[in-house]
């Protein structure tokens, strides 16, 4: 990221995305789906990273997006996207905007039971489609790849009992409405090509079992990006199309959900060092960053850096730690052992860091970063970085 990057011109704590990055992993995904799937779509998960100029710039290189709540939903439509490019999934809707939804046009995976209820409402001189989300026991279908015994989960409908059969003959009852799709996403821990392989086999015994009727398959989220020795997304593509292949049914329109994928490998953090303390021991960098805002879960035990470093020095220290700005003791984010002595103006970069970290960071002492775009036509300030005057801004005081 550095690359063609001035160091000078960017106002630390920040994140810069990478436009080239972000686009070319979704053109990746896209020609990988196209090599099998003459109808298919990549749907940011906009969850992901939320920022306003990334989920805009998502829909130009060519994406859906894939929210999980009214908010998301009132922001995609915000960052031009028409309701027909839009898939709403989670147990958070809103009647309203579930209804709204589904009226116009967006792809919307049913997933609670009220949800079918709501549908009845839907005008009957209409015709609507609707998705379904299955529930996936990943320790079922794929024990290497599963966390435990019973690796269940808390959404969708259960085929192990009656509760997907009951929810799919209440759908089939409401006559303005049509079941065209099947959701069936998961993440593990691996991100295997073969977790994937053997969910849509899943799925496709499910579709012949209740001789479902299907415009689409959505697969759902949880790849490798563009990293080496990871699966590649024409390695997924393929594996989707095998067990669809096998079961017959390759004419299904594939949805994917990629938000990591796309996203964490197109953004850096910058931070300087703002103080250096030298204790008998070792010697702390405070930054002006924070693990906050690289590392919001605090679960990490190593990051991909780079030091810029204004001068080289000779001297090597044996043992220097990198101190977030915060006033936690645990705000430390790496250590330096016998490296070169590092000063106040030194700029680490953290690579990777554009996924679950811009949406998770908290307002905890400092405020919102900036964050500027990198690309073709230089760089540019993309969100300012929040003052008390924007924290306030809904408040009465």
């Amino acid at each position: 990221m550095s690359e063609g990057l001035n160091l000078l011109n960017i106002q630390s704590p920040c994140f810069v995305l990478n436009e080239q990055d972000f686009k070319q992993g979704i053109h990746e995904f896209d020609y990988a789906l196209n090599n099998h799937f003459p109808h298919h779509i990549v749907g940011y998960s906009v969850k992901t990273n939320s920022l306003p100029y990334v989920v805009a710039k998502a829909r130009d290189f060519g994406c859906f997006a894939e929210v999980v709540s009214d908010d998301e939903l009132e922001l995609a439509l915000a960052c031009g996207y028409g309701m027909k490019e839009i898939v709403f999934n989670g147990p958070m809707k809103s009647k309203s905007q579930f209804l709204e939804a589904v009226m116009g046009g967006a792809i919307v995976n049913i997933e609670t039971h009220r949800e079918i209820a709501w549908l009845k409402e839907l005008p009957i001189d209409g015709h609507y489609k609707v998705g379904i989300r299955l529930s996936v026991n990943i320790s079922d279908i794929s024990p290497e790849d599963a966390d435990g015994d019973n690796d269940f989960s808390r959404f969708g409908f259960n085929d192990s009992t009656d509760e997907f059969a009951q929810a799919v003959a209440a759908i089939r009852a409401i006559p303005q409405v049509c079941l065209v799709g099947l959701h069936i996403h998961r993440t593990t821990h691996g991100r295997s090509v073969q977790f994937y392989r053997r969910s849509v086999a899943y799925a496709a015994n499910v579709i012949w079992k209740y001789g479902l009727c299907l415009d689409y398959l959505d697969v759902g989220g949880g790849y490798y990006g563009i990293f080496r020795n990871a699966p590649t997304f024409n390695e997924y593509a393929t594996a989707i199309y095998e067990a669809l292949d096998e079961a017959g049914l390759i004419d299904l329109t594939i949805i994917v959900e990629p938000g990591n994928a796309l996203i964490a490998a197109a953004f850096s953090y910058y931070s300087r060092i703002i103080d250096v303390k030298r204790l008998p021991d070792c010697t702390i960098l405070t930054t002006d960053g924070s693990r906050n805002d690289v590392d919001p879960f605090f679960h990490k035990d190593r990051y991909m850096t780079e030091i810029h470093r204004k001068k080289e020095s000779a001297k090597v220290v044996p043992l220097q730690i990198v101190a977030g700005a915060t006033c936690l003791e645990y705000d430390q984010l790496f250590r330096l052992e016998n490296q070169q002595e590092m000063e106040v103006g030194d700029v680490i970069e953290y690579k990777n860091v554009g996924a679950y970290t811009l949406s998770l960071t908290p307002m905890f002492i400092n405020y919102f970063p900036r964050v500027y775009s990198l690309s073709s036509d230089g760089l540019k300030l993309v969100r300012d970085k929040w003052t008390a005057k924007e924290y306030i801004q809904k408040s009465n005081i």
